[in-house]
């Protein structure tokens, strides 16, 4: 029997709590917004699947920063987005089950502070207990001079292009010269490279902070995410003998998952975290091996990712998160 005197719970935010991904919207909020982000966002992936040195997953929110400051997007923007996400089915109503059931409930999200507490506010999550992105956007925006908004434009011409959007060492080649190489030591480099996003190993970071400051050791941890950003989250529960839940996830994340959970409804989490809770992984492990031989959790599907062939889960999960998440689902 587990003890159940304390338990904590971290989610990341995007995915499992609001079906939007705010980055995508915001540089959807200018012509051609969606297909540069897009752009950026593979570019990202290629990035993070590389290993390059010193970069995240999730660092697409440092990379968009020249074309938010050249577009003149700003903290209104990104608040008001924030007012207006749709939160996942049964979000709110799941972080208050949680926390009357005596859950402290933290939110680690690579999404910038604006967006992430204001969002944070409407499901009652508490400040101290959210971990995102810092972007101070209206000091970078001093940063921004004629010569910059002229690279900046060039490059977003070039990333409209079907033949770069298409093209991974075209795109590569593009955003490789324009990062590292023309921006570097320039003031608008210096503004991209002052942001990082709370996403791979920096969401472990944040992690280990909470942790300590809850008292409570890694083993006893669930913490939920769906994409790249959470992979190193994910893995460091799962190997310390947490709970690492995938809600509709993409592969990424499915690879380093103890349990995957697909539903239009958060509150699929729910029965699983309470058999967690009292019988431990050996608990959850058969509530899952149940249901896949007919015991039914109306409206979701569980699958146990530890040690497994994620082919199965992948397929359902693909379905579950274009479902939930519609054109954010594509993204890493």
């Amino acid at each position: 029997m587990r003890q159940e005197s304390t338990r904590c719970i971290a989610f990341d935010m995007e995915g499992p709590l609001t079906s939007q991904d705010a980055a995508f919207e915001l540089m959807g909020l200018v012509p051609g917004g969606h297909e540069v982000f897009r752009a950026i966002s593979r570019y990202d992936d290629i990035l993070a699947l590389a290993n390059r040195p010193d970069y995240e997953p999730g660092d697409t929110l440092a990379l968009i920063v020249p074309f938010l400051l050249y577009h003149r997007l700003g903290v209104f923007h990104i608040e008001r987005l924030a007012e207006s996400a749709p939160l996942v089915n049964g979000a709110a109503e799941t972080i208050a089950q949680l926390a009357g059931e005596g859950y402290q409930v933290f939110c680690i999200t690579t999404t910038y502070e604006q967006y992430a507490r204001r969002l944070a506010q409407r499901l009652g999550l508490a400040a101290e207990r959210l971990a995102c992105t810092g972007f101070p956007l209206e000091e970078l925006a001093t940063r921004l001079t004629w010569d910059d908004i002229g690279a900046v434009a060039r490059v977003e011409l070039a990333l409209r292009q079907r033949e770069v959007q298409e093209d991974d060492a075209r795109l590569q080649a593009l955003l490789d010269a324009f990062y590292w190489e023309e921006l570097v030591g320039t003031p608008l480099g210096d503004a991209v490279a002052s942001v990082k996003p709370v996403g791979g190993r920096r969401k472990v970071e944040a992690l280990t902070n909470f942790v300590t400051s809850a008292e409570l050791e890694t083993s006893r941890w669930v913490v939920v995410g769906d994409s790249i950003t959470d992979n190193a989250m994910l893995t460091t529960v799962r190997d310390a003998g947490g709970l690492a839940v995938v809600f509709n996830g993409n592969q990424y994340a499915l690879e380093c998952g103890t349990v995957g959970v697909a539903s239009m409804s958060l509150a699929a989490l729910l029965p699983l975290l309470r058999v967690w809770v009292s019988s431990g992984l050996e608990g959850a492990s058969d509530f899952v091996s149940r249901l896949a031989k007919g015991a039914e959790e109306p409206g979701a599907h569980y699958h146990w990712l530890a040690g497994a062939d994620i082919a199965e889960a992948l397929a359902v999960h693909a379905r579950f998160r274009r479902l939930v998440r519609e054109e954010a689902a594509a993204l890493g």
